[in-house]
């Protein structure tokens, strides 16, 4: 039995879902969700095969929500978002289906995720997904993570910096510092680059965090922040900042 989960936060557009499924016996609805938060703890509790998700959701969008996920099933988006935006997603995903959508356009989304389950790696898929995610030409404004059994919605203006940490990077804020499970350049192209700056292959900064730059043994330089810290500044680091501060 495949199991499936519906996560939309309209409840007619589940009940949708739910309809076309019928002439599915063989997939099984496991659970239902009305936004992201609920999804990532149903998608960890029953570990569907396959997720129908849309996109434009409250509290935390469709994207945010697969990031936070350590069980990564397939996608089919079932979205009114913009199909020119979710176009930088759609090599990725198994299908998606703009709303509102037919039961032949629905069979067209299952036939093709019957044809390819078995031959899809679902977790490199969604990886490779949200990596594209850097396509859509709107920055991100925030940065959503999940600290043990919470998930924090961090605005961007609240990281005074970001560090490469192992298959991680470590996102230092006021409140402490989190881990992502992503790339420094996943948030050296998603990040606005007037707001931020990559200043070494290890660190990304806030410019408005940025008090100061120093000589600091024979052609390199130390960054000076608000909170006191200083960090390493590469070459090519150092001309960006000049660029970035006209210096």
């Amino acid at each position: 039995m495949t199991k499936a989960i519906i996560i939309d936060d309209e409840p007619l557009a589940r009940e949708v879902v739910k309809e076309y499924l019928e002439d599915y016996p063989q997939i099984e609805v496991v659970a239902e969700c009305g936004d992201g938060f609920e999804g990532v703890k149903a998608v960890g509790q029953h570990k569907p095969d396959l997720i129908f998700l849309d996109i434009q959701m409250p509290k935390i969008t469709g994207f945010e929500m697969l990031e936070l996920l350590d069980t990564k099933p397939a996608v089919i988006f079932t979205s009114a978002f913009d199909e020119y935006a979710i176009k930088a997603f759609e090599t990725h995903a198994i299908d998606y289906l703009l709303k509102p959508f037919a039961k032949a356009r629905f069979k067209q989304a299952l036939d093709k995720w019957f044809e390819q389950q078995h031959l899809v790696d679902a977790r490199h898929q969604v990886q490779s997904m949200l990596e594209n995610a850097v396509n859509n030409p709107v920055y991100n404004e925030r940065i959503v993570v999940k600290d043990r059994n919470t998930i924090k919605i961090i605005p961007a203006e609240d990281v005074m910096y970001l560090e490469a940490y192992d298959d991680y990077v470590k996102i230092h804020t006021p409140d402490g510092i989190f881990l992502k499970n992503k790339t420094m350049s996943f948030f050296e192209q998603s990040l606005n680059d007037k707001q931020f700056v990559r200043i070494h292959r290890s660190f990304i900064v806030q410019v408005p965090q940025i008090t100061g730059l120093v000589p600091y043994e024979k052609e390199s330089y130390k960054l000076l922040l608000k909170s006191g810290v200083s960090l390493p500044v590469s070459k090519t680091g150092y001309v960006k900042l000049k660029a970035l501060l006209q210096m």
